[in-house]
């Protein structure tokens, strides 16, 4: 929004060029002498039609100049109104999966690895006054963003994911340990790590028990959600690695019992997902076992903005009196 803190410049934006005509037909048109220059009974001599379109030209570049000055001594700001935090929400840690089957299509027409970037962002938007961060599982883990209030940061990493990013295996126990050891260090009320994924662990030097146990001694909460349906799966992504494009089918199964296994370990909640209403469900569990009241105010922030104007009327000055003086060969 543009305020001004010195709103009576802008009156006289306006009244300028009304005050500068009235004054130049008042004063002007009482000194003015009529001589008729040109041969006895000929045409007189009068300027060329082209040199009185650019003489006028030039005096409303001055007025604009004049005019830009005085809206920059209103003191121009650009207001902005941002929302702001005064208790401390939830830690969340969200752990996606993403190995080639989360490109299995059966989240009403999707694959499971974008129905849960879009659902993580949704989340994310809903609770501005959490931290939201986000790791990855494949061969390895990786944490892609601490959490953090920044969610232009989170969702340019979730946009930049890919699946088979991190190879073709499944290190849940990895990924566990990896959020285990950022979370300790998290001084929130509230905290909690939720691991989405389609499979079991075929990866890693970590069993996932132990790395779930150790979330539930530090108090860490552990929502584990499986996605997906058992069965002939469709399938359709671009390897990262080779760039081709794999479509097909594939025989999705898993053991719920072992993910189960693994939020109980943590004492936390097992979420079975296996299409996209069930998968908000759980996300929207999360939501409400994880909420936190904040409370929050809003806080103006200024910038002045008169610099731009200040230049665009030095430089339309200076365009004015190069004319005058190189062109027309005005001295004054």
């Amino acid at each position: 929004m543009l305020m001004f803190d010195r709103p009576f410049f802008l009156f006289a934006v306006f009244a300028a060029p009304f005050v500068f005509f009235a004054a130049r037909r008042i004063f002007c048109g009482a000194f003015r002498l009529s001589l008729s220059l040109g041969t006895p009974g000929g045409d007189s001599f009068a300027p060329a039609s082209g040199f009185r379109f650019f003489t006028s030209f030039l005096l409303f570049v001055d007025y604009a100049s004049v005019s830009l000055l005085l809206f920059a001594a209103a003191g121009p700001q650009l207001v902005k109104r941002e929302t702001v935090w005064l208790d401390r929400g939830a830690d969340i840690l969200f752990v996606l999966d993403c190995s080639p089957s989360m490109a299995g299509i059966d989240m009403n027409g999707k694959n499971r690895f974008d129905t849960a970037r879009e659902l993580i962002l949704d989340f994310a938007q809903s609770r501005p006054a959490d931290a939201i961060g986000l790791a990855a599982i494949g061969n390895d883990a990786a944490l892609l963003i601490p959490p953090t209030v920044d969610r232009k940061a989170l969702l340019d990493r979730l946009e930049l994911l890919s699946i088979g990013e991190l190879g073709d295996g499944t290190a849940l126990g990895m990924a566990l340990a990896l959020a285990a050891l950022h979370m300790q260090h998290s001084v929130s009320a509230h905290k909690a790590v939720v691991l989405i994924s389609d499979g079991e662990n075929n990866a890693g030097a970590v069993h996932p028990l132990t790395a779930a146990a150790e979330l539930k001694t530090q108090g860490t909460a552990l929502y584990v959600i499986g996605v997906g349906r058992s069965g002939e799966i469709p399938i359709d992504y671009v390897d990262p690695v080779t760039k081709l494009r794999r479509t097909g089918s594939f025989e999705s199964r898993y053991s719920s019992e072992s993910l189960r296994a693994i939020a109980d370990a943590a004492g936390g909640v097992f979420l079975y997902a296996p299409g996209r209403d069930t998968f908000l469900a759980a996300i929207s569990a999360v939501d409400r076992a994880e909420a936190v009241v904040s409370r929050s105010a809003v806080r103006s922030r200024k910038q002045g903005v008169h610099l731009p104007f200040i230049m665009a009327a030095l430089i339309l000055a200076c365009f004015s009196r190069f004319f005058r003086t190189i062109l027309l060969g005005a001295t004054v």
